[in-house]
């Protein structure tokens, strides 16, 4: 049985000078184990919700298979010890997986555990092909819809959201999680199982945006990326590389536009921000 994604704990509450009994609802974390073919490749503490789209965004954004039609058979196995999203991939990538597989333990919101070398977190991003063009206030309307649709979070008020928006059908699926990574895999996998080209529209964060989370975007196509909080260096530096429209610091009256600025129809008198060094 998949545990529930929050339960209820007792509290003691000090505010204004007082204190009270009360509860609330608290988010679930779970160890899901994902597995590849009968053998273990990572562990990460996640939100145990929409699991069948967290294994495949991350089989994905990992560049474990590069479409999912490489993934035969999906399977979430709940235990005493945690749950186990157990994949199969057709021969030739499970035996490319076989070639480099090291079991890996990461806490939430970790999204380097288990790599070998300097090279694999700094990977070049692929490189994203995305002709679409849309409306500064267009995705500033669809961050300013997004708080109400995050339904595990108005409960708990601890999760991370991701969530694709559409010019032609507004914000899709969003995903929640304890993890902002582990948000962003659902996303992916949700992705596909919605059909949807992500070429096509845009990726809502509700967390910063750290070099890992442009490099996931770029492996699902994603032109463009709009977040709530600011970017780093390498994080700008990567979405330049990987031809993302990065957008961060999104508020009530605006956001920054911090790379390829051209899918983004800004008012004419806007400065055009410079390319990243």
């Amino acid at each position: 049985m998949i545990p529930s994604t929050f339960t209820r704990h007792e509290e003691i509450a000090w505010r204004g000078g007082s204190a009270t009994a009360t509860s609330r609802l608290v988010a679930e974390e779970a160890a899901v184990a994902l597995s590849y073919n009968g053998s273990t490749h990572a562990v990460m503490m996640a939100t145990p919700a929409d699991l069948e789209d967290f294994g495949i965004g991350f089989t994905l954004t990992e560049g474990i298979v590069e479409r999912a039609g490489d993934i035969e058979s999906v399977e979430v196995i709940s235990n005493e010890l945690g749950i186990e999203v157990r994949m199969w991939l057709n021969g030739d990538r499970a035996a490319s997986l076989a070639a480099r597989r090291r079991a890996m333990s990461g806490p939430v919101g970790c999204g380097l555990c288990g790599i070998e070398s300097l090279e694999q977190a700094r990977r070049a991003p692929l490189q994203v092909a995305s002709g679409a063009a849309f409306h500064a206030r267009d995705l500033l309307s669809a961050m300013q819809s997004l708080a109400p649709l995050q339904i595990l979070n108005q409960q708990t008020r601890s999760m991370h959201a991701a969530a694709f928006w559409h010019p032609s059908m507004g914000i899709g699926p969003v995903r929640e999680d304890v993890g902002r990574h582990n948000a962003l895999d659902k996303l992916a996998g949700a992705i596909v199982g919605w059909g949807l080209p992500a070429s096509e529209g845009a990726v809502l964060l509700t967390s910063r945006v750290s070099v890992e989370m442009v490099q996931k975007a770029a492996m699902i196509g994603a032109g463009v990326v709009i977040a709530v909080s600011a970017p780093t260096t390498l994080a700008i530096r990567t979405a330049e590389e990987a031809g993302i429209t990065l957008l961060a610091i999104a508020r009530d009256d605006g956001y920054g536009v911090f790379t390829h600025p051209h899918r983004i129809v800004l008012p004419k008198t806007a400065p055009r921000p410079q390319r990243a060094a």
